[in-house]
């Protein structure tokens, strides 16, 4: 699959209007002329008086152009619907075509006054050749209308005829002043890519003076927008999404050197999440879906128009619609059809996808957080707060970011702030510590830190928000990657209790962050005892019947039951047994896996007696049995294991002898299978936040 851009434009908010492809074909003449009339109004009303901070000077020459078809449409329809009704065949296409041309520089007008100054200044030339095509156009549709055969006053035909010459002379014209602020953007990156910071007065003069932005709030804005921007138009992007990523390093930079640190708390608070800002982007950018042969077919013949809208294409670079794709191959799958993914990829578009930050980013990120730290350091609680959100931020991407926040001395005072009893605070606090422990050198600069290990558990035992206890455990689940702190995490008071209870009673994601931190402790096997005294194996057994987290459940509980104390406790579990074999009943591929091999490591170590009750339970042969045949490598492979400990088994004759054909079949499959991992299957990811 392949999309190809037909227009840029602006905001995501609504999706492309009809009117800004298709000319009207089912108005009459009057009410042709009447809407076209009442749409010029509006755009001149809109625009007359607009003060465009780029572009002023395309934007009042198309809106004076406009003024001038408003002139004479006005002119039409107040000569009445019997004039209106005569009008030549030619002057009607004419007027279907500015139907057209009005609703693009309608598009083109808002983009102008709606989008973020840095941005503008970026697309400067990008921009301004698209005034420019909007006046080509306007020039053709001028040529042909056929002025001579309307009886037009000697005022208007005067007017429209001057419109016509100016329309043919007109020219690409580039603001200088607006080129030379973008070159001067272009230098500070180029400063920061030779390692050096740009002059404070230089940088104040450029985006107090120079573009108007005053405070933090509109640097945050310009910083959205940019990064909205580097997301809505993967693989297709000017500048680069890299050159991009620099530009709103610097912003961000700037933000925090020229305007302080002091911010409206809602702007920091995480725990009343709002609405992401869809705002100032790509509303008119109409994405057509093709299948890429056809596409390409149609671009090797020489056509250089959307098959669909018949619009100008802007370049002939193929982009892959994943999402699309990615629907596709899952129904594929869900109704057992073939699919064969693409073997290539459109190169540009996997470019961006693993495109690395340039040396200009992550100076001009380096040098934001000395001034981050320095405010944790010493700055108000009000700045301290801004602060930690901004490190929060700033560790989300890239070890590069991970890797010099944490050298440059964060984690102290990060740790300082676990203990705040400000909320905002401490959830941005212990979110930044997740997101740093995730670069793998940090994990062992939190973990020995003074009370750091400490402060994590107390924020998932006490912490002030949902979100602060759930990244708590989260960061637990990032540290425990590391045998040696397997123990240590254990051994730290309450922190598996506080596991256990939040795997019990939290929401979807907290307990999602919970079990995977336990499964994790659970790998250490000098960690069994403690879990079980800490009330883990319940909430394990318990989670066996919760969506979302009985995979990682069953497979904590498979690592458990493989000492004689732990096979003990589950034992004890009266739903443990039950809810396997439920699992083995209606779970995932996966899940049944983990399922199948809890209850062969539980009967291995449980001995006869244990594996006596798990033969009793309901159905079990036939669960068995099924999974022999049509489960995964590895679940066929411990479902033949379980079935050589049940035929072992005295009381397996009288329950599950019709298994020795299965058996025999299953295990002649898997023959070849030993070199397999033995351990449970897990699929586990950090997010940052």
């Amino acid at each position: 699959m392949a999309s190809a851009a037909i227009f840029s434009s602006l905001r995501r908010r609504r999706s492309p209007s009809l009117e800004a492809f298709l000319a009207p074909v089912d108005l009459t003449e009057v009410a042709l002329v009447q809407t076209l009339a009442t749409l010029s109004s509006e755009l001149v009303s809109c625009y007359s008086s607009h003060v465009f901070f780029f572009q002023r000077r395309n934007s009042r020459s198309l809106i004076r152009k406009i003024e001038v078809f408003l002139l004479l449409l006005e002119y039409l329809r107040d000569s009445g619907s019997g004039f209106m009704s005569n009008l030549p065949t030619t002057a009607v296409l004419c007027f279907k075509e500015l139907y057209l041309l009005l609703y693009r520089s309608k598009i083109l007008l808002d983009y102008c006054s709606q989008s973020s100054k840095l941005w503008l200044l970026l697309q400067n030339h990008s921009i301004s050749g698209h005034f420019h095509d909007l006046n080509q156009e306007i020039s053709t549709l001028l040529d042909v209308f056929p002025i001579k055969e309307i009886n037009l006053s000697d005022d208007v035909r005067e007017q429209v005829e001057l419109l016509q010459k100016q329309a043919r002379k007109a020219k690409l014209y580039l603001d200088k002043s607006d080129e030379n602020l973008r070159l001067r953007f272009f230098s500070f990156l180029d400063e920061f890519e030779h390692g050096r910071i740009p002059n404070h007065v230089e940088l104040r003069l450029f985006f107090v003076e120079r573009l108007g932005i005053k405070d933090a709030k509109s640097c945050r804005s310009e910083i959205e927008f940019l990064e909205e921007q580097i997301v809505n138009h993967e693989g297709d992007i000017e500048p680069a999404a890299s050159v991009l990523n620099g530009f709103v390093a610097i912003t961000r930079y700037c933000s925090f050197l020229l305007f302080g640190f002091e911010e409206d708390k809602l702007q920091l608070s995480f725990g009343n999440k709002k609405t992401p800002r869809k705002g100032l982007i790509t509303r008119e950018i109409a994405w057509q879906t093709y299948d890429r042969s056809s596409i390409a077919r149609w671009m090797e013949e020489g056509h250089y128009t959307c098959p669909k809208t018949g619009q100008m294409l802007i370049h002939n670079r193929l982009v892959p619609n994943r999402a699309l794709r990615n629907l596709i191959m899952q129904w594929c799958t869900a109704h057992g059809v073939p699919y064969d993914p693409p073997e290539t990829t459109d190169a540009s578009a996997e470019s961006f996808a693993a495109a690395l930050p340039n040396k200009a980013t992550t100076e001009a990120n380096r040098a934001t957080a000395t001034l981050l730290i320095q405010q944790l350091a010493n700055g108000s609680q009000g700045a301290q707060t801004v602060a930690a959100r901004e490190i929060r931020l700033l560790a989300k991407t890239g070890k590069e970011n991970r890797a010099f926040i944490a050298e440059a001395g964060a984690i102290p005072h990060l740790r300082k702030l676990l203990s705040s009893s400000d909320p905002i605070a401490q959830e941005n606090s212990v979110t930044a510590m997740l997101n740093l422990s995730i670069y793998e050198k940090n994990k062992s600069l939190i973990i020995d830190e003074d009370g750091c290990l400490g402060s994590i558990v107390e924020v998932l035992r006490l912490g002030l928000t949902t979100e602060a206890r759930q990244n708590a455990a989260a960061t637990l689940f990032s540290l425990s990657a590391v045998h040696d702190y397997k123990k240590r995490i254990a051994d730290q008071g309450g922190a598996v209790e506080a596991l256990a209870e939040l795997l019990r009673v939290g929401a979807p994601r907290g307990k999602k962050d919970a079990v995977t931190a336990l499964f994790n402790l659970a790998t250490h096997p000098d960690n069994c005892a403690r879990m079980i005294e800490a009330g883990a194996i319940t909430a394990l057994v318990g989670a066996l019947e919760s969506e979302g987290v009985e995979e990682e459940a069953a497979g904590a509980l498979a690592l458990i039951v493989r000492q004689p104390i732990g096979a003990e406790a589950v034992g004890k579990e009266e739903t443990a047994v039950p809810g396997l074999i439920a699992m083995m009943r209606c779970g995932t591929p996966r899940g049944k896996e983990n399922a199948v091999t809890a209850l062969l490591e539980f009967c291995r170590t449980g001995g006869a007696a244990t594996t006596k009750r798990v033969l009793k339970a309901p159905a079990l042969a036939g669960l068995l049995q099924a999974l022999l045949f049509t489960g995964t490598k590895r679940a066929r492979r411990k479902a033949a294991s379980l079935a050589r400990v049940f035929q072992r088994c005295e009381y397996a004759s009288l329950h599950f002898g019709e298994l020795g054909v299965a058996y025999a079949f299953a295990g002649n499959s898997t023959m070849n299978n030993s070199s397999l991992p033995a351990d449970v299957s897990m699929s586990m990811s950090i997010s940052v936040l």
